[in-house]
């Protein structure tokens, strides 16, 4: 490892493959897998992240914006990109000419993307999304049928699929996710009904694809658990996933601190007794939540060390009282497995109230993230990777 980072993400892209494939085998050859790599790659990072799934089963890529999509093509990944959130009209023109595929659900898109697609003689292979109970983003059930209708006329505009996104698919009830299949189909009926045709049918989010295999249709949208992370604890891991990320620090300085010292702002932590507590160079400026002050814990030499006072924006201290010959370069594990311990995405989520999903996307740019491979580092991105900079080529991801 560089000896001049002083906390990084260490991303396992064995881990991302295996993920991939075990849900293609999952899902079947029929059914396509559609890897999500928004929130650049859910911390992981989007251009390996989208490199490694398309290698290992999935063969479509989705994000919710349009300057990653781009990212992506200079990058020279051609495969189909789903679109899945709202656009403005003025990004048509990007999404021509980058071959990209929109979720379609106002006239304003429809109109400025056909116009730019009869500018630059193309056509643009469109999606709707249905919202069938999620209650956020897309077209109510009722007015699906006139809207498809509508766009037919409008040339450079092809109708490729149709789908809804789950409001409860984690949850172990699925009475809710049956009442949004069921409203679905309807449209689908419907659509059927005038005449038409429906090319790609897909409704399926990670805890679906994981826990409902009658939700599978023509395509899936795995997300989370392509990084190995699970949609709950109420979906039951039917296919062996494989954490990817692990978030690691040093050790930057060891004190002995005297009872009644008080540690970082607000004294919210107080020494009861003499203590020697380890300086670890990572905060909320990499993107840990404050909330894990004197809640969460971290991994020394395998043993946990609790976490002491606030977490601060570049710094958190953790107490090594108990863990003899702590020293200045140590390895410090935030997330992940060091010796027999592990500290879990889900842990952290558990101290910090929230979910799995945030704590791994809260991860900032400035982190930088090491891929491995067959345990060998091979590419590092930087801070840069924010503007598609860096500082080795990801070709060999």
């Amino acid at each position: 490892m560089r000896d001049d980072f002083v906390a990084w993400a260490e991303v396992d892209l064995d881990a991302i493959a295996h993920n991939v494939a075990a849900i293609k085998r999952h899902v079947g050859d029929r059914v396509t897998v559609i890897a999500v790599v928004k929130a650049n790659g859910y911390g992981h990072g989007m251009e390996a992240a989208a490199r490694t799934a398309l290698q290992n089963g999935a063969s479509w890529l989705a994000l919710n914006h349009v300057s990653p999509a781009i990212a992506l093509r200079r990058r020279g990944i051609q495969a189909p990109i789903l679109l899945l959130g709202y656009l403005p009209p003025a990004v048509a023109p990007s999404v021509v000419e980058h071959d990209l595929r929109p979720a379609l659900t106002t006239w304003e898109l429809a109109q400025a993307l056909s116009a730019a697609a009869q500018a630059a003689g193309k056509e643009v292979p469109y999606h709707v999304k249905v919202d069938t109970g999620m209650g956020r983003f897309g077209l109510m059930p009722a007015e699906v049928v006139e809207f498809v209708r509508a766009l037919s006329r409008l040339p450079g505009l092809r109708l490729e699929g149709v789908f809804t996104h789950f409001a409860c698919a984690d949850w172990a009830d699925g009475c809710w996710v049956d009442r949004q299949l069921a409203l679905y189909h309807d449209v689908l009926q419907e659509l059927q009904s005038a005449g038409i045709t429906v090319p790609m049918r897909h409704v399926a989010n990670s805890a679906a694809t994981l826990a409902r295999p009658d939700t599978h249709l023509d395509a899936v949208r795995v997300g989370i658990a392509l990084y190995g992370l699970h949609p709950s604890l109420q979906v039951a891991p039917c296919i062996p996933l494989r954490p990817a990320l692990t978030l690691k620090s040093r050790v930057a300085q060891v004190r002995t601190l005297p009872p009644g010292s008080g540690i970082s702002y607000g004294r919210t932590y107080v020494t009861p007794n003499t203590a020697r507590m380890a300086l670890v160079p990572c905060g909320y400026g990499d993107g840990l939540m404050r909330i894990i002050s004197n809640r969460g814990a971290v991994l020394i030499r395998g043993q946990r060390a609790p976490i002491r006072g606030r977490v601060t924006m570049d710094t958190m201290v953790a107490e090594v009282t108990h863990i003899p010959d702590v020293c200045v370069g140590d390895e410090v594990v935030i997330i992940g497995r060091q010796g027999d311990d592990v500290i879990s995405a889900e842990e952290v989520a558990a101290w910090a109230e929230t979910i799995n999903y945030e704590v791994v996307t809260h991860l900032l740019p400035r982190l930088p993230r090491v891929y491995r491979r067959d345990g060998r580092v091979v590419a590092v991105s930087e801070e840069l990777f924010a503007e598609g900079l860096f500082s080795s080529e990801l070709s060999p991801v």
